[in-house]
């Protein structure tokens, strides 16, 4: 299912796609906001205010959705923000993301050394899709970027072991610790600086806020890619209607009609 938001939109002068990659390609990640989310509102439950359990979950899932895309980092200063508010002493923003990424890691590296030891095939944990059009965007000459919130290191090596990483000519960018100096606003920012594409020549596929937001901002065209996790077989209704705030041209579940998605996007 293709649903096309903005009838005009076309993506039939672009030069340069960049992809988001958890949620988005890479289902590796699938269950990080159960992992984020509880762990923050814990950490806020403890300080006693007064607030429910819900409440604090309610607060916590609008900011933690609200900046999905950019690097984690964002979202654990958030929650400092939000401890200090209720008179908490925080821990440092790193101290939170390396506990989150502890919590995480326990969940998710059983998929990690699946695929390392090749006992499953790459796509179990590919957005269904995902490779075909990636093999039609490099047919058609696209240069191809991918960047993520997630570390850069694990993003990295994520990509390889899903066997995607070959398409990205552009390169695979995530987060860094030098955290100011990367955002995926800036990556946009860098290639139309370079001349490598007019902001209306960029097409942006992404599950969260962010880069929808930033390629939108620029002129550009955005897919938002609605994934209901792990099947990704309908839309997420929560994902699409906060991604057709900020913009989307069109919203899809997955990439299984690739096909017909590039027809409408090349206005063939």
């Amino acid at each position: 299912m293709i649903e096309c938001l903005h009838p005009e939109a076309s993506a039939a002068g672009a030069r340069v796609v960049l992809f988001d990659f958890d949620g988005t390609l890479s289902l590796v990640r699938t269950g990080w906001v159960g992992v984020m989310v509880p762990m923050m509102t814990e950490i806020l439950t403890d300080l006693k205010t007064g607030e429910s359990e819900q409440e604090l979950s309610a607060l916590v899932g609008d900011f933690v959705a609200r900046l999905t895309g950019e690097q984690t980092i964002y979202q654990m200063i958030e929650l400092v923000r939000q401890v200090e508010l209720r008179g908490g002493k925080p821990l440092a923003p790193l101290a939170y993301k390396k506990m989150y990424n502890d919590r995480l890691m326990a969940k998710i590296e059983y998929r990690r050394e699946e695929l390392r030891q090749g006992k499953v095939p790459p796509q179990k944990y590919v957005v269904p899709g995902a490779c075909a059009l990636l093999e039609a965007f490099r047919e058609r000459g696209l240069k191809m970027y991918c960047a993520s919130g997630t570390d850069e290191a694990y993003t990295r090596e994520e990509a390889r072991l899903l066997q995607v990483d070959h398409y990205f000519d552009g390169g695979i960018y995530g987060a860094v610790d030098d955290y100011q100096n990367f955002s995926k606003e800036i990556l946009i920012r860098k290639m139309i600086a370079s001349r490598e594409c007019r902001g209306e020549e960029l097409l942006g596929f992404g599950d969260g806020y962010v880069e929808i937001k930033s390629v939108k901002d620029v002129g550009g065209v955005a897919v938002a890619v609605a994934t209901a996790e792990p099947e990704c077989q309908v839309v997420d209704e929560w994902k699409r209607k906060r991604l057709v705030s900020v913009g989307a041209d069109f919203v899809i579940p997955n990439f299984l009609d690739h096909v017909q998605l590039l027809r409408r996007l090349f206005s063939e």
